[in-house]
């Protein structure tokens, strides 16, 4: 055994507990399983426990700490069959190492208009069907609509303006600004370029929030939205959503993130076509909502950008030069301040 190993060890074991209620206290008792919560080396411990818990399944399997999930194609009897032995393989391997899974906040998503909606067993429990499902704290409908994760974040940004409007006394411009930057658009932009809404409803009833916003702001309400975004140095939500997806394309294909770049953005390759050399390569769908992905609807656009922009240095550099670039093009979702608050 490592040095390391040892280590972890020494930690782990001769552990004790007890349990206080009202002064009373309980004797001491050892603690023979588990890893202390709230630790340094707890997740990584986690980790390296469920490492193998895909070991043996043919479909997809995504682990993030206590949230796993299984996906796959279920077109016909074989998947279909091959879908259930991927889950008793699971069950199997949470029996083996004694960490049960709770069925009971299980679900499953049934994906497509042909989907056979078969049930599904872990460790011999079905396991319910779910229309929503909420997944790292997005909602994910069946349908792949976003109305519902529109509503839940609205609620939320609607409810902290009405905290700031109620228990902020002192209402200057610049106090306001810096508490919407802090707990308002986050709420309106967690995880946005997944769920990013593609119907004007769903895009109007998410910037409804910045305009409540900026009307309440001293000296506002007698301006128009363009206005008052241009005299606060804002951008619209919607030019943001649109300004965030290409930068986050210009992460992923420069290797400032690590993600799997060939799946999801593959290039056109040697072109005789002007553009630069990181055009990426578009597909066609006969649905909207598949053409309102992420990494279709950014295609267009990106393959737009110019040289400069997209062999920018930097990120804050390429922020730059899209800026210029769709301003030129009569983008304008900014005003004169615009990156102030940004």
């Amino acid at each position: 055994m490592g040095r390391v190993a040892k280590w972890v060890e020494n930690w782990l074991v001769g552990r004790k507990q007890r349990v206080e209620i009202k002064g009373s206290r309980s004797g001491w008792l050892p603690v023979t399983s588990g890893v202390p919560q709230g630790s340094v080396l707890g997740p990584l411990l986690f980790t390296l426990y469920i490492n193998d818990l895909d070991d043996g399944i043919n479909g997809c399997v995504a682990k993030f700490a206590d949230d796993t999930k299984i996906s796959g194609g279920v077109g016909s009897i074989e998947e279909i069959e091959r879908m259930q032995r991927d889950l008793d393989s699971l069950g199997e391997w949470a029996r083996k190492w004694q960490m049960r899974f709770n069925v009971e906040k299980c679900a499953v998503v049934h994906f497509g208009s042909r989907n056979k909606r078969v049930d599904y067993y872990l460790e011999g429990e079905k396991i319910d069907s779910a229309v929503v499902q909420r997944d790292l704290g997005v909602l994910v409908q069946d349908t792949l609509k976003v109305n519902h994760q529109v509503g839940s974040v609205v609620k939320k940004a609607n409810a902290m303006l009405a905290f700031i409007s109620r228990g902020i006394v002192y209402k200057s411009k610049d106090v306001l600004m810096r508490l919407y930057a802090a707990l308002v658009r986050p709420h309106l932009e967690y995880c946005v370029q997944f769920w990013a809404p593609h119907l004007r409803k769903d895009v109007l009833t998410l910037e409804r929030v910045q305009r409540r916003f900026t009307r309440m702001i001293p000296g506002m309400k007698g301006l128009k939205y363009d206005e008052r975004l241009s005299a606060l140095g804002l951008y619209s939500l919607e030019y943001r959503r649109m300004r965030g997806d290409l930068v986050a394309t210009f992460k992923m294909l420069t290797g400032k993130d690590r993600v799997d770049v060939a799946r999801l953005f593959p290039l056109v390759g040697v072109s005789r076509t002007r553009g630069h050399n990181l055009r990426i390569r578009g597909y066609s769908f006969k649905t909207e909502m598949r053409r309102s992905f992420f990494t279709q609807r950014v295609v267009k656009l990106w393959n737009s950008l110019p040289r400069t922009a997209v062999e920018a240095r930097s990120v804050g550099v390429f922020k730059e030069e899209i800026d210029r670039y769709l301003n030129s093009q009569g983008i304008k979702g900014y005003g004169d301040k615009a990156g102030k608050w940004d």
